[in-house]
């Protein structure tokens, strides 16, 4: 008996002793008032990442353990950055409701805007681009939000889908805070977050088109009552088909099991208001955390982390074809 009580004791530890094993680090000289879109670029060895409201580019350099900062020429915001493919110097940037082709070295503190790829919305001067990304075929998805004013009440966002030599194409419509996006190639799904449904769905996706289809509601982050809802924010998925989520105001980034909708585990961080993930790293086994200093959140809020030791890989950031 006392052999099986010890046995159970043993698996306990075991189990807090694994589950509690990360490490969560800043990275150095880091903070934007309001980090977004952590784009690990395989080729460079760095994340790249934006400063929304200050139209700010910024790159972490894994090797240098250094953060470059530059403002885009003309520019106020600066919703993500995606890396352009075949041309190392060249960044899709989401500049209020364009997409603007962004010319930096990496280093400088100025980056200058080349053309705008497409613009969408001009009806809605209030809205501009927040979350970004391309799927595995290099396809830009991203989505716009209401910055002035209620997104909550006033939905006036949609999340589309570009890819060269096409139009901008709705993906979908009433959409109040556009963010997380992943894809699971090997399952063909999609996943995608309106901050203000406080839900995860996912979506049947097809590869070869980019097309999506099929919604439904896999992690449900509503509580027992609105003012305790957690707001999820950026996403990004391991290679065992996990999803990370960020919670903005939540201070915790949830690893679900999309299949059951279950958390497998609760990443606590020093900051409440955590805005996107990405893995990187030489083994893409750091998982990139940006956060936010909105609302005169004390510091560290703002920073930059890195969380090691969580045992999983991801996918590094696919370059936008153009």
């Amino acid at each position: 008996m006392l052999n099986k009580f010890a046995l159970v004791i043993l698996v306990l530890v075991t189990l807090c002793s694994t589950t509690m094993s990360y490490k969560v680090e800043p990275l150095p000289d880091s903070y934007a008032g309001l980090g977004e879109g952590p784009h690990w670029d395989e080729q460079r060895q760095s994340l790249y990442y934006v400063d929304i409201e200050a139209g700010g580019l910024l790159r972490y350099d894994y090797k240098q353990n250094k953060v470059y900062k530059a403002q885009i020429e003309g520019e106020k915001l600066a919703g993500f950055v995606l890396p352009i493919a075949g041309n190392p110097q060249e960044f899709a940037v989401g500049c209020g409701r364009r997409v603007v082709i962004v010319n930096w070295d990496g280093a400088s503190p100025v980056a200058k805007p080349v053309r705008t790829l497409f613009e969408v919305q001009p009806e809605y001067e209030a809205n501009r681009f927040n979350d970004a990304k391309t799927d595995p075929r290099g396809r830009l998805y991203g989505g716009t939000m209401r910055y002035i004013g209620d997104e909550f009440v006033h939905r006036h966002g949609e999340l589309y889908m570009w890819q060269a030599g096409s139009n901008a194409e709705v993906v979908k419509s009433d959409v109040g805070i556009s963010n997380g996006l992943a894809w699971d190639e090997q399952n063909k799904k999609f996943y995608y977050i309106d901050t203000t449904d406080y839900e995860v769905k996912s979506y049947d996706y097809d590869v070869n088109t980019g097309k999506v289809s099929n919604p439904k509601v896999i992690y449900n982050l509503r509580k027992t009552s609105p003012k305790d809802h957690l707001l999820p924010d950026g996403m990004t998925i391991d290679t065992e088909g996990n999803l990370y989520v960020a919670t903005f105001n939540g201070a915790t980034i949830y690893k679900v099991n999309p299949s059951t909708g279950k958390v497998m585990l609760e990443i606590k961080m020093p900051t409440k208001q955590i805005t996107s993930v990405a893995f990187g790293g030489p083994n893409m086994d750091i998982l990139y955390v940006t956060t936010a200093a909105k609302f005169d959140q004390p510091s560290p809020a703002g920073t930059t982390y890195k969380v090691t030791g969580l045992n999983a890989k991801g996918y590094p950031g696919v370059s936008l074809k153009i």
